[in-house]
């Protein structure tokens, strides 16, 4: 590999792709006369001690911003790491191409997944404060799960907001059980309504809206998309760096959001209580973090009609798209209201009453 990291540009925004393990390194967008780069880069990605150990791997050695996983959880049907192979193992430039007021970078990952050839197509246009991202697979076999794995970090308390959810399920496991290795907070096995009474396992609640909800602690959840939902997205709104972290998504892509909470609750390595403030918001199709088998069998979710799997074509190819973006958060204001499709713009409003339009291709998610 001659270079390590593939960069492209438009007006307005940069990105960088880790060609070791396909993660998204950077993503900077640069408005209002100042950069934005809200996505988190684990503060280990570059100790020795961390890159020479043989049993940490790619995906946690140098876990950046955002990356694809296929499977999502355990590699279970197919031999692979944690997340697969998309996120630890080495991808490959095929190529960048200039579009209508941008640019498309085409990358191909150097294993297969299911007998696919895995494409990812990254593209940034002028203006637009988002990247957006497709990963196509081509051929293969059977179904896999999928996620994106988009990455925050709260330097002060923030707020989160969120397209309208049917429910909120918290796993049968916990995260960390050995209180010399961790520590977890969140009930388990538990389906919830009300994002603002999310239940934890003292019997007590907390609100999703705020960030953090505790501290010292690893959890995790899944969020599914209210029915009939023309857009799913997530908004981090960070008060101490004045901007917001945003995914989008179309929900016939992936039907539910993931919530990661890693604040300072793993004690070994290469966590060792620093990984602080952090939100993974991943959009999936998925079956919770139950792993690649248990979302391609019936489960609760796929027998209520909601995918957690992608159905791969021998023939042909199957596909997901999504977008993570950088805006300013203005001052007076504290988080994300609403997020609107308005023709070629995506209308963000604040909880302060003030709208504001940004250059939006919704046609790249398949929303019209």
């Amino acid at each position: 590999m001659s270079e390590r990291f593939h960069t492209i540009e438009a007006a307005g925004s940069r990105l960088s792709l880790d060609l070791l393990n396909g993660h998204i390194r950077s993503f900077e967008v640069t408005l209002d006369g100042r950069t934005i780069a809200p996505f988190h880069t684990a503060p280990w990605v570059e100790e020795q001690a961390v890159i020479d150990d043989p049993e940490i791997p790619l995906n946690l050695k140098y876990l950046s911003c955002d990356f694809f996983c296929a499977p999502f959880a355990a590699s279970d049907v197919e031999e692979a790491p944690g997340h697969g192979w998309p996120p630890n193992t080495a991808w490959t430039v095929l190529g960048d191409e200039g579009v209508a007021g941008g640019i498309t970078a085409r990358f191909e990952l150097t294993k297969p997944v299911m007998g696919a050839r895995l494409v990812k197509e990254i593209t940034l246009r002028d203006g637009h404060p988002f990247a957006y991202q497709r990963h196509v697979f081509e051929g293969g076999h059977g179904a896999v799960s999928v996620a994106s794995h988009a990455m925050t970090r709260f330097a002060e308390p923030g707020r989160v907001s969120f397209s309208p959810k049917a429910f909120g399920e918290l796993p049968s496991m916990i995260q960390e059980g050995d209180p010399e290795r961790g520590r977890s907070l969140f009930a388990t096995g538990k389906r919830f309504e009300d994002l603002t009474r999310m239940p934890l396992a003292d019997g007590s609640f907390v609100d999703l809206h705020s960030y953090p909800v505790a501290d010292n602690h690893e959890d995790f959840l899944m969020l599914v998309e209210a029915p009939d939902s023309p857009l799913g997205w997530a908004a981090a709104a960070r008060a101490g760096q004045r901007d917001i972290a945003m995914s989008l998504k179309n929900p016939g892509d992936y039907p539910v959001t993931f919530l990661w909470f890693s604040n300072g609750g793993r004690y070994y390595a290469p966590w060792n209580n620093r990984h602080r403030g952090v939100l993974g918001i991943e959009e999936g199709r998925a079956y919770s973090a139950y792993g690649h088998k248990a979302s391609i069998e019936p489960n609760p979710l796929s027998e209520a009609g909601i995918p957690t799997a992608l159905e791969l074509k021998a023939d042909g190819t199957a596909s997901v798209s999504h977008a993570i973006g950088g805006l300013p958060l203005a001052e007076g204001a504290s988080e994300v209201f609403s997020v609107d499709v308005v023709g070629n713009a995506l209308r963000v409003t604040l909880d302060d009453g003030t709208s504001r339009d940004y250059p939006f291709d919704a046609g790249f998610l398949g929303i019209v």
